[in-house]
Formats: structure tokens, sequence, C-alpha cells
């Protein structure tokens, strides 16, 4: 049976396909996914969890979608001040987005917990994300023991990973809605078969006892 998840930290790799140049490609970096695969990724997530998605300024629309589709409600979000002013079309992007979304019964960070809004460290690799917010989850939420990071580029000590740069802790794989109905549909029959099958046990046991 597939391990279930407390918290769920994910940078998804969101394609792009404004870049005027190969060497400005996403590709020319690491390997994207389609939005929709992305979505339909089977994420293991308990009945109570939290998400904390990394998302840039274009994809918040996406972002919202993905977190919808996991099965969990946006709640807020910070940013991180890279500190180096980057590229952009717009606006020359110095920042990403930090989206928080629970699934279930999850409550905030105790008081002494609550960080500003702004996460402030120097960027460095290229999509690499800073230190301080995963030493903010793990000090914010340490009484969640079962931590998994998607689309991981390295092992850290107290998370399981998920990725294609690091050896999976865990097996995942896209799966359609349709497939999803599927399913449930099959679980639910076998659930309901196991029922009948114990609720005929415990009336063969109640008469075996009525004829002792």
């Amino acid at each position: 049976m597939q391990k279930k998840y407390d918290i769920i930290y994910a940078d998804p790799p969101w394609r792009y396909d404004f870049s005027q140049t190969k060497q400005r490609s996403i590709e020319s970096h690491y390997n994207s996914m389609s939005l929709d695969d992305i979505k339909n990724l089977d994420v293991p997530a308990k009945d109570d969890c939290i998400l904390i998605l990394w998302a840039t300024a274009p994809k918040i629309v996406e972002a919202i979608e993905v977190m919808v589709a996991w099965g969990f409600e946006y709640k807020t979000q910070a940013i991180w001040d890279k500190v180096i002013i980057g590229m952009g079309y717009w606006f020359r992007g110095q920042h990403e987005i930090l989206m928080v979304g629970t699934k279930g019964s999850m409550s905030p960070p105790f008081a002494v917990c609550r960080e500003g809004s702004v996460f402030r460290e120097q960027r460095t690799g290229h999509s690499r994300k800073p230190k301080c917010v995963r030493q903010w989850i793990d000090s914010s939420f340490a009484h969640l023991r079962n931590k998994l990071e998607l689309f991981a580029r390295n092992k850290t000590e107290g998370w399981d990973v998920w990725g294609n740069e690091v050896e999976c802790d865990v097996k995942l794989e896209v799966v359609t809605p349709e497939e999803h109905i599927r399913r449930d549909k099959k679980e639910a029959e076998f659930n309901a078969a196991t029922l009948a099958q114990d609720a005929q046990q415990l009336e063969s046991s109640d008469f075996n006892d009525l004829i002792i």
C-alpha cells in the first residue's frame, strides 16, 4: 500500500512557451511537464495534509489549478525575494511565490513559528530553492513526521523524495480523471464485497453459537 504524507512540498517543472532563444528555454535546464500531467499526478496525500507549492508569477493560475486537482484548498502565500534581479518580459523577476493549501483539517503554525511573508535569501543555481523555506517547514510543522518533496533534486534528511534527478522513495504515476473514477469504482466494489463477506461470516458465527 502506498505511503501517505502529512506535508507535500512541490516545485513543479512548469512549461513555458514564450522563450525567444534556446538558451533562455526552460528545457535547456531541466525537463518540464505539461499542465495536465502535473494536475494528473497521483499525489499520496493523507486526508489531512498541507501542500506547499512553488509558482512563478506567470504560473499563478496554473498553480491554483494544480492545487485544486490534487485535492487542496488554497489558503495563502508568501514570496521569496531572490535578492538578485533576473530576466523577464514585463518585469525583471526577483521573486517567486510560495503557495499554501490544505486538505481536511490542518492548522496554521503556532504563533511563535509564524514568519513574515517575505523570505529573503540570495538565489544560487537555476530553479534552486532557498534553504530557509525548508527550515521554516521543518520547524513550523515539527509534529508532522511524514513529509514528501515532489520534483526533488537532492535527498534531504527527514524527507521522502520523488523526482527524475534523485533516487525516489515512492513510485508515482500520472493518472487521468477517468482512470481515477475507474479505480474509485473498483475500490468501492471491493469494499462492498468485503463488507458483505464479513456480514455473512458474522451471521454464520451467530447461527453456530445458537446451535451450540
